[in-house]
């Protein structure tokens, strides 16, 4: 049993390089089953966020460099490229890290805690494709319940700060009036509901809502009394956005550089937000140069969440404690686990011995032995046979020198001198 954690994310690379790693929800049963074909893994599980592309694999020996390998070859990558940024983390060290990621405490934004959700997806979709088991069940299933202890028991996710609220954050420092303000958000998933739920609250004057589905951008217009839009009706909207937050799944871009341009003309350059929280990118990155757009990517919004996150970072203390207790927690039962297979090939071998000299016990009964003297021999058989395997092997590792072997068998057997004495008092 051995586990293993390897990925990249927003601390070791850049969006660029996050965005030829990142898998697209429907490319993940298939990468799934391609990874535990094609490498050791006997478990897997793939989580891949705007921030983040990780495995979680569970492997009989370790052999993270074929892992890498494939991870590689599927998106087409420099294998040197992809080293450059990758991190390992195997045994106690994944356990803590998968734990640390779903509590929020390796996130851009500290404490965050669409991450949770996002790792309860690559579980459901890992058990859908048929590769997480019993022990990287586990893993997960300990995983959900450290963060959950972590939200619980610490304050790190009270104050909401978030790539959403730092989008909006950054928004209100632009414009200082946000209730004279339009925005336009595309896309309708989780982070884009946040997005509107802090501009609604913030007073926006008006959101317009685009999306692929007009019925799914509706449902979360509804809530918000927004706009609800196709993403072909963008160009028309575009004109009258102050603020523009785009998020979804696309591998094109949404907005090109000519559509900007056109509509900064019919604003007669009045300026535009734009936040472009996707990766892959929805906002070709040449829209930043335009005079009269001031474009942010995820790793723009750096500042901002520092300065948001100065009330939780005495939380994340208690927090990493929390985890650092739940991993090793996790680890030892996981220790205990690989005992229960020695003692139930153990415990069927006495059995055995049990029932033979049982047999043995009943036939002499039948035979009208004297009870007292077969229940003796009862216990002396039972003694003998119950003591033979191991005497034979301790004497053997005795004339080895495996002295260290010994005392563990003390140890296993729960002698001591005192009992001993005691015993013969």
């Amino acid at each position: 049993m051995a586990f293993l954690a390897l990925g990249i994310n927003h601390k070791t690379a850049s969006v660029d390089v996050r965005e030829r790693v990142a898998f697209t929800p429907e490319q993940l049963v298939d990468a799934l089953q391609q990874l535990c074909r094609l490498t050791a893994s006997r478990e897997a599980a793939i989580l891949s966020t705007c921030n983040r592309s990780e495995l979680y694999i569970e492997q009989d020996h370790l052999s993270a460099d074929a892992v890498l390998h494939w991870l590689a070859d599927y998106h087409r990558l420099s294998l040197d490229e992809l080293r450059a940024s990758a991190y390992i983390h195997e045994e106690h060290d994944a356990v803590r890290h998968m734990m640390r990621v779903a509590s929020g405490l390796d996130s851009l934004v500290l404490g965050e805690p669409q991450i949770l959700g996002q790792m309860k997806s690559a579980y459901a979709v890992a058990r859908e494709a048929g590769t997480v088991g019993p022990l990287l069940g586990r893993l997960f299933q300990a995983t959900f319940s450290a963060a959950k202890q972590v939200r619980t028991d610490t304050a790190i996710g009270e104050n909401p700060v978030s790539v959403a609220f730092a989008a909006v954050s950054l928004a209100r420092q632009i414009f200082s009036d946000l209730g004279r303000s339009q925005a336009l958000l595309i896309g309708a998933g989780e982070t884009i509901t946040l997005v509107a739920r802090h501009l609604h609250e913030q007073g926006v004057r008006r959101i317009v809502v685009a999306n692929r589905t007009l019925e799914r951008a509706s449902t979360l217009a509804e809530q918000f009394g927004a706009h609800a839009v196709l993403l072909a009706d963008i160009p028309q909207e575009l004109a009258n956005s102050d603020i523009v937050i785009s998020s979804t799944a696309s591998q094109l871009p949404i907005l090109g550089k000519g559509a900007v341009e056109s509509a900064l003309k019919q604003r007669r350059h009045k300026p535009i937000f734009m936040v472009d929280i996707a990766v892959p990118r929805d906002i070709e990155p040449e829209v930043g140069e335009l005079d009269d757009v001031y474009l942010y990517t995820v790793d723009d919004l750096h500042d901002v969440v520092a300065e948001n996150l100065k009330s939780r970072q005495g939380a994340a203390q208690a927090a990493e404690e929390l985890v650092s207790v739940g991993a090793e927690d996790f680890m030892v039962r996981l220790r205990e686990l690989a005992a229960v297979d020695v003692l139930k090939a153990y415990r069927q071998q006495s059995e055995r011995l049990r029932d033979e000299e049982l047999q043995k016990a009943q036939r002499l009964l039948a035979n009208g032995g004297n009870p007292e003297d077969v229940l003796a021999q009862l216990a002396r058989g039972l003694t003998n046979k119950l003591l033979h395997a191991p005497s034979v092997q301790l004497k053997k590792l005795s004339a080895e020198g495996r002295l260290d072997a010994l005392a563990m068998a003390q140890e296993l057997f729960a002698l001591n001198e005192g009992s001993t004495d005691k015993s013969s008092q």
